[in-house]
């Protein structure tokens, strides 16, 4: 083998890094809730629905790969993305599978709330709504992700405080409610608790993620 095609395999084979890294469904969805914020490993591990065991399994592979970073928080070990890039490649690799894949849109269609419900994808347009109060935007995660980076002008009420704080939010204005993107039903649950208490109200099945917001330190 000559010079030029071992330094060519060896390109090949660090960014397959990233592949090998990111080829469990597990560890997608761990970069994902990662996008929201940065969390220590036993949040990671009851929101993606798997044991510590396993979810430190696949954070140390995407550290591996250095997709995530770690800080030692006194006895707790906090997991953050990298940086920007592992964010959008999230997005681009996401939207590139439902761009192909006939069966991921097919169950995309199962969780979706109501195609009525999906607010346009004007971002300069629903910024300005908001910005002049035409429009609510309602980030309905949890505070800390909203803390950690969220929509402009978005107020937060996290999903399960919702039912017991709708009196903040003004009746006669369009509500329009996000969550972590569009694989994410607190959104849809928002929706459709908002609309049942006479709210005029739609989803936005983008997050910070889409919109090139990432978390900040």
């Amino acid at each position: 083998m000559n010079d030029a095609r071992r330094i060519k395999d060896l390109l090949y084979e660090q960014v397959a890094r990233i592949g090998k890294a990111t080829s469990s469904p597990k560890r997608l969805e761990l970069i994902e809730l990662l996008c929201q914020g940065e969390k220590a490993v036993d949040t990671l591990a009851r929101e993606a629905s798997i044991s510590m065991k396993l979810a430190s399994a696949h954070l140390r592979e995407l550290r591996a790969a250095h997709l995530v970073n770690t800080e030692k928080q006194g006895k707790y070990v906090i997991y953050r993305i990298a940086n920007r890039e592992v964010a959008e490649f999230w997005v681009a690799i996401r939207s590139l599978a439902e761009d192909r894949l006939v069966e991921l849109r097919l169950a995309l269609q199962q969780i979706a709330c109501n195609p009525k419900e999906l607010a346009p994808q004007d971002r300069d347009g629903l910024v300005k709504l908001a910005r002049k109060g035409d429009v609510v935007v309602l980030d309905v995660r949890p505070s800390e992700e909203y803390l950690a980076a969220h929509l402009p002008f978005a107020r937060s009420i996290p999903l399960d405080e919702l039912k017991m704080r709708l009196s903040e939010l003004p009746k006669g204005k369009m509500v329009v409610a996000y969550c972590r993107g569009p694989y994410c039903l607190m959104a849809c649950d928002a929706v459709e608790l908002l609309r049942k208490k006479g709210f005029d109200a739609l989803r936005l099945p983008e997050g910070v993620a889409e919109w090139g917001i990432v978390p900040e330190r």
